[in-house]
């Protein structure tokens, strides 16, 4: 049986006391080991585990530290990666059918800076179809559950790590986001997760190299821990033409004092229905931000649902240009909402798909006086709590009686304003004791505060002691 207190010690603490010899490597490999085998069954967050590698490695960790070798950030630290993340020697198959036997030959750089650093991957975590949902099912796979309440989704795409990190397996997880697929899991598992300022972690894995949707970014169950993963991810590499410049030193831990920020607060974005409950949280965690020293104002942001159908239309052009070439073959065994997403990508022409990126420019015109005033913006993450597993996302986009957008994910606007970091930190629990969260929004390339911002959230409204009754 797992030690629960083990399970649930931040990632920065686990370094801390292994490079103290506190506690040994193998020891807390074997404990993530153990609680995967103890909730894997009821989750299905992890679609491969590596025990025998991890334990190996686990014993290398402690020859080093017992030997007062040089030790990297992560020294020991168990950690999972996503289905959709290219790993030398391990299978990867994207949660598709098509790759059901891939087995990459190369580690992009996301995984080369985590090995560098000492970390030990002990498992792969689940994805839909090319993380097309934000939901995590597959036809491969089958359906990641929620460990809040294992008939509730867990969000998506970065499904299996976020249920992963929620349920002890391991302190962190990498995902990708290319609308919301690291802050939604973080918000329906009730955990941290970033979307970096786009560039800061380098890509290389899609067969374009200027995307500018997709973000790699951990999942975690403390700010400092987000912030130790970017620390030791970021900066620039060659193999990723729009990776940044190496940019400000991540701090960690993040300071947590705000006083003097100004920050700005908006519920709806103009359309969305939100949950009553969602409203809520959202508005008390802005008064703890308030109640630490900053400045909070509600702020209009008249944007309409153009806003997700624009950004629905790229990530089908995204999706064809990327997988479009398997129609032919592999349609019918394909997951229908995807095949829709590529027919919409594949049918859209050169001048439309142009113009999106004239939609976006007025985007930020409609923030840009915000940030001019403001050191953030405070959104919720999700309009609405976890939803049933049996549903798919395009079940929600629908309007309600009030004209409302019943839509679940209030993170898509911040993929086509890339630049500006976005960060998903728990806000609370609904009636029905389901997780809500807060999405920070920060100025074009301040990773740094968004996380400050979070670690002020973190020391008034203490999450870390909250687990689920799985």
């Amino acid at each position: 049986m797992a030690d629960m207190s083990l399970a649930y010690t931040p990632a920065t603490t686990l370094a801390r006391l292994i490079r103290e010899k506190k506690v040994s490597p193998v020891e807390v490999v074997e404990n993530s080991l153990a609680r995967i085998e103890e909730v894997n069954g009821a989750l299905n967050a992890f679609c491969f585990t590596y025990p025998e590698e991890a334990l190996e490695q686990a014993r290398e960790a402690e020859r080093a530290v017992m030997g007062n070798e040089p030790l990297g950030p992560l020294h020991g630290v168990p950690i999972a990666i996503k289905d959709l993340t290219p790993t030398r020697g391990k299978r990867t198959t994207l949660g598709s059918l098509i790759y059901e036997n891939w087995v990459p030959d190369f580690d992009v750089p996301i995984v080369e800076r985590l090995r560098a650093a000492g970390s030990i991957l002990v498992g792969k975590t689940t994805t839909p179809e090319f993380a097309y949902a934000g939901f995590c099912k597959s036809a491969l796979w089958g359906d990641t559950n929620n460990p809040w309440d294992t008939t509730r989704s867990p969000g998506g795409s970065s499904g299996g790590s976020g249920a992963a990190v929620a349920s002890g397996c391991v302190p962190l997880a990498e995902g990708t986001d290319a609308g919301g697929s690291v802050r939604i899991p973080a918000a329906y598992c009730g955990t941290v997760g970033l979307k970096p300022t786009f560039g800061r972690i380098p890509l290389q894995m899609l067969p374009t190299a200027f995307d500018d949707l997709l973000h790699f970014g951990p999942l975690s169950r403390t700010v400092a821990d987000a912030a130790l993963f970017l620390s030791v991810t970021q900066g620039p590499d060659d193999r990723d033409f729009l990776s940044l410049p190496a940019g400000p030193e991540i701090a960690v831990p993040p300071p947590s004092d705000i006083r003097g920020l100004k920050l700005a607060v908006n519920y709806d974005f103009g359309f969305y229905a939100i949950d009553d409950d969602v409203r809520a949280q959202t508005r008390e965690a802005a008064e703890a931000l308030e109640e630490a020293g900053a400045t909070v104002r509600e702020v209009e942001i008249n944007w309409s649902r153009d806003v997700i159908d624009r950004w629905v239309e790229h990530w089908g052009v995204l999706q064809a240009t990327c997988f479009g070439q398997h129609l032919g073959e592999w349609r019918e065994k394909m997951d229908k909402v995807l095949v829709s997403y590529m027919d919409m990508g594949l049918a859209m022409n050169a001048v439309d798909f142009k113009k999106i990126e004239c939609f976006r420019t007025q985007m930020w015109e409609d923030l840009r006086p915000i940030f001019a005033e403001c050191d953030a913006l405070l959104t919720p993450t999700c309009a609405q709590p976890p939803p049933p597993n049996d549903t798919l996302d395009p079940d929600y986009y629908r309007l309600d009686e009030q004209g409302r957008f019943c839509g679940l994910y209030m993170t898509y606007p911040f993929n086509f304003l890339h630049e500006c970091p976005a960060l998903a930190v728990p806000s609370g629990v609904t009636r029905a004791g389901l997780p809500t969260s807060l999405q920070i929004v920060g100025r074009r390339h301040d990773d740094n505060g968004v996380l400050r911002i979070g670690a002020a959230l973190e020391v008034f409204r203490p999450w870390a002691g909250r687990t689920p009754p799985l």
